[in-house]
């Protein structure tokens, strides 16, 4: 199986330089970095907010998955609000481009979940909010089906692993591609009409094409069962939607999840997509200090 890593040494330097200009022009102040060993490789995480005894005191740490594709950057509309009141892990996951280097295949969720609680384990945190978007939520509840305990809430944002990858999809993220390289004076209508702000993220958009040189092998999310969802359980845990999201329909999602998790918390968020943290970044923040 293979890994995903870099075409050649050319285009990881590329992308390390977009990394650190956008990394400088993105987070509201200099993060503690830390390189975690894996099975599957070392992962990088940016550590913000209370440290020592005050980090004791701000109640459970917030671990921050981001989506296929993405890394910790992804979440710099948020980070200053929530490192005000949590210690916050922004982490660039192994097999995404980023600052973390695979060593070893990801060939399915339990390998997923494996990673994500030797990572935790590896930190030392034994009590988590994991906040996981798309990719990165369907990430948070394999863990939670595999390793059930260390993760003491769930904030999912719009989870992969309840339905497949339709054309929809795949056409909603070529558009938000082609318009993300237009000229800078149309990118707001085009983000409107393709329905996707993340066009208008500029230095998010420079990373992304550095990233055209990295070669992505992780597995396709399976949809999850009705027996899986009742394993992982609702306890603790939110679901937020984008009421206009392209990966599916938001409306069937919600009722599945309220018919199988009744104790789970479910919102389906008008005004937004699937990026919802670029979409809505004051409510994103504002619902995941609310759980946590």
């Amino acid at each position: 199986m293979r890994i995903s890593e870099f075409r050649n040494p050319r285009a990881a330097d590329r992308f390390r330089a977009a990394y650190g200009h956008a990394l400088a022009a993105l987070w509201p102040a200099p993060p503690v970095p830390c390189d975690v060993p894996t099975a599957y490789g070392t992962t990088r995480v940016l550590r913000v907010g209370p440290d020592g005894a005050a980090a004791a005191d701000a109640g459970r740490p917030i671990v921050l998955l981001p989506g296929a594709g993405g890394n910790a950057l992804m979440w710099h509309h948020q980070i200053a609000e929530l490192a005000r009141r949590r210690t916050v892990f922004a982490v660039d996951p192994v097999g995404e481009p980023g600052a973390s280097v695979q060593r070893a295949p990801i060939a399915d969720g339990r390998d997923a979940a494996r990673w994500l609680e030797e990572l935790l384990a590896g930190l030392d945190l034994a009590d988590v909010h994991l906040v996981g978007c798309s990719y990165g939520g369907w990430v948070a509840l394999q863990h939670r089906l595999h390793h059930p305990g260390r993760a003491g809430a769930l904030t999912l944002l719009d989870p992969a692993g309840f339905n497949g990858f339709g054309f929809r999809f795949y056409a909603w993220l070529i558009a938000g591609g082609l318009a993300a390289c237009a000229p800078r004076p149309l990118r707001p209508a085009l983000a409107r009409a393709v329905g996707n702000r993340a066009v208008l993220e500029g230095e998010l958009a420079k990373l992304g094409r550095a990233a055209a040189g990295f070669r992505r092998a992780l597995p396709v999310p399976p949809v999850l069962t009705d027996g899986e969802l009742r394993r992982i359980g609702g306890s603790s845990a939110l679901f937020l939607l984008g009421a206009r999201s392209a990966l599916h329909d938001s409306r069937a999602v919600a009722e599945r999840i309220a018919r199988v998790l009744p104790d789970a918390r479910v919102e389906v968020v008008p005004d937004a997509g699937h990026s919802l943290p670029i979409d809505r970044p004051q409510l994103v923040a504002e619902r995941i200090l609310e759980l946590a």
